[in-house]
């Protein structure tokens, strides 16, 4: 079973950046995708980005498009978000998410999710 911790989220000021990191243990499949949700304080979880070792990724949402970017090392062991340019509405908890198959935007592409990092930006 495949096991996600993430890290390194925080607070920080409008314009700033963080790195979120995402750990993953137990691929069986060389295939993998891992994506990149949040949660906003009363709102439903979006999608932020997606990448795997397949066809067609990265994959970015729209609002995040140009200030994040996502990506991995170790065949999928560790993956980042890079977080530039940060605004008040990117606050809420940060889930990464992990299939061994093609990834994507959408939640029910996934099958194992992590706890969640915070990040809260100020303004």
């Amino acid at each position: 079973q495949v096991q996600l911790v993430e890290s390194g989220g925080g607070q920080v000021q409008t314009g700033g950046s963080l790195t979120l990191l995402c750990r993953a243990t137990g691929f069986i499949s060389y295939n993998w995708a891992i994506g990149w949700f949040r949660q906003a304080p009363g709102k439903e979880r979006e999608a932020v980005a997606s990448i795997s070792n397949m066809p067609g990724q990265p994959e970015y949402a729209a609002a995040v498009r140009g200030r994040f970017t996502v990506s991995s090392a170790d065949l999928g062991v560790t993956t980042y978000l890079n977080m530039t340019d940060l605004r008040p509405e990117d606050t809420g908890v940060y889930y990464c998410a992990a299939v061994e198959a093609p990834g994507g935007l959408y939640e029910y592409l996934f099958d194992y999710w992590g706890q969640g990092t915070r990040v809260t930006v100020s303004s």
